[in-house]
């Protein structure tokens, strides 16, 4: 062992050949364990906050440590400090999980190390993106002209610039940023917010517009929102419709809002982040019905295509305004190429230059599982969504809060006669922290109309029916414990102290990092 550690440490390069292999091979097996043996795991992580600092020397090392001793930090101190996404077992949020080749693909982006600025940077980044956006864009229904790239995750800030290139306003004019309008549904995505802020915007910008009894956007009140803040001498200038809100996946008429953009002459943009996928199987296309005629649309295959983090796509049928707004090369970027449509240097339409290869992953994603192989995984979850829903309306001491268009489901325990919404607020409260802290399974929650709502999402590639109905016995037995009266005040599931989560040791090989 200490030979690999002398021999690396003796080179004035990177570690050599058979270290990185010798680690390599060890990394891989530890990963295989991992993703296949997750269930010991505590889904939530149960530290307590600043644990993981107080275990690392505040001074960066002054002599080189072993591999060995770094990766047993990793098991030790790091991992006890992860939640645990990529396990079937994470229903919160939008049940995110990467699957083995886009871990894979993970893999060759870093020993790639490849940035698509320029077609010239490295061509296959390039022109694979456009060849996997294509592929995408197909599988989606949208027409041929949209044009498609890749970012990390900022399509819905590449939009707006977009649809503030349309007015055509002079940049110098500082003042006019300020009385841009946008317009949103109250269920959409912070990060329309933030976006605005980084805009120049601010969030007095953004007209938070009120939803219809199933969470989609009022058209009447949109246009009543439009027509006030012209009267006020503003100026409006984009809608982003949601096809699939954060809390209970609604989705905004976009048909009636693309009508009202064309009315007002504004930009319309669609935020499909979780939903847009569903539109893969023949029978959801529906979900981005009227979406063809919108300005421009994002959909992240890292929320319901099973990639890895950092992969939201983006298609616009007006890519000459993204370009304009941040078009720049300096001197030293310059190349005879130039860009064109054949070869387009993707830098023109990003405000970041260094940009990692999420083509490759998704690329491999697409590849292997095939369109077959993405509809029937996410009609799966769908099935099981609609099972889990036919629970909840069976169940007399449990209520579904919204409709269930896809695969997340709006809940809440409500025992017969207990009516009162704070104790009720209370009970649930109570519930998703017990089953969190539990360490089994993790729950997300959303507030609608006042009323604290449980939200299982199921859209993890390991989401199984045998985990459905384990989280659902879970649900019913903690109601039962809660109702007991044994507990009534909150529960802290931050009161557990940390644990060391270690994997069991199998016969072929122990499950440690080395």
């Amino acid at each position: 062992m200490h030979m690999f550690f002398e021999q690396a440490q003796a080179q004035a390069g990177d570690m050599d050949e058979e270290t990185l292999r010798r680690y390599g091979h060890s990394l891989v097996d530890w990963i295989m364990d991992y993703l296949f043996h997750i269930q010991p795991y505590s889904i939530l992580s149960q530290v307590h906050p600043g644990d993981i600092q107080r275990q690392f020397s505040p001074e960066v090392p002054l002599h080189p440590e072993s591999m060995e001793q770094i990766l047993q930090d990793v098991q030790n101190i790091i991992l006890p400090g992860i939640t645990h996404w990529n396990s079937g077992r994470f229903m919160g949020y939008f049940g995110l999980g990467s699957s083995g080749p886009s871990i894979l693909a993970d893999m060759l982006d870093a020993t790639l190390n490849v940035t698509r600025m320029l077609w010239r940077t490295s061509p296959a980044a390039t022109e694979l993106e456009q060849v996997t956006m294509n592929w995408l864009r197909q599988m989606l229904g949208l027409p041929d002209t949209f044009f498609g790239l890749l970012y990390h995750n900022s399509a819905v800030l590449h939009a707006l610039i977009s649809a503030r290139e349309a007015l055509q306003l002079d940049k110098r004019m500082v003042h006019d940023s300020g009385r841009l309008r946008l317009y949103v549904s109250q269920e959409a995505h912070a990060s329309i917010d933030k976006a605005a802020i980084v805009m120049g915007l601010g969030r007095n910008g953004v007209r938070k517009i009120a939803t219809d009894h199933m969470y989609r956007m009022n058209v009447s009140e949109l246009v009543r929102a439009i027509r006030q803040d012209q009267q006020n001498g503003l100026i409006p200038f984009a809608v982003v419709a949601t096809v699939g809100t954060t809390s209970t996946t609604s989705i905004d008429p976009v048909p009636h809002i693309f009508e009202v953009c064309q009315h007002f002459r504004l930009w319309l943009h669609v935020d499909a982040a979780y939903a847009g996928a569903a539109a893969i199987v023949p029978g959801k296309r529906w979900v981005l019905a009227g979406c063809d005629r919108a300005d421009s649309i994002s959909i992240n295959p890292h929320k319901w295509l099973f990639t890895s983090f950092g992969c939201s796509a983006f298609y616009t049928r007006r890519p000459e305004l993204l370009k304009a707004a941040l078009s720049l090369t300096p001197d030293y970027l310059d190349n005879p190429e130039r860009s064109s449509a054949v070869v387009p240097n993707l830098m023109d339409y990003d405000f970041s230059l260094p940009h990692r290869f999420p083509a490759l992953k998704l690329w491999m994603v697409l590849r292997y599982f095939g369109r077959e192989g993405l509809i029937a995984r996410i009609s799966e979850h769908c099935r099981l969504a609609r099972l889990f829903v036919d629970w909840i309306d069976a169940a007399p001491d449990f209520e579904r809060l919204a409709p269930v268009p896809l695969s997340v489901i709006c809940f809440r325990a409500h025992p017969i006669g207990m009516e009162n919404e704070r104790v009720l607020n209370d009970l649930n409260e109570r519930i998703v922290n017990r089953i969190n802290g539990d360490g089994r399974f993790f729950l997300s929650h959303t507030y609608l109309r006042g009323k604290f709502t449980l939200r299982l999402s199921i859209s993890n590639i390991r989401t199984t029916e045998s985990l459905i109905y384990s989280v659902w016995d879970e649900l019913k037995a903690t109601l039962q414990y809660e109702r007991s009266g044994v507990f009534q005040q909150p529960f802290n599931y931050k009161s557990r102290g940390p644990q060391l989560l270690m994997l069991p040791d199998h016969s072929s090989r122990k499950s440690k990092l080395i």
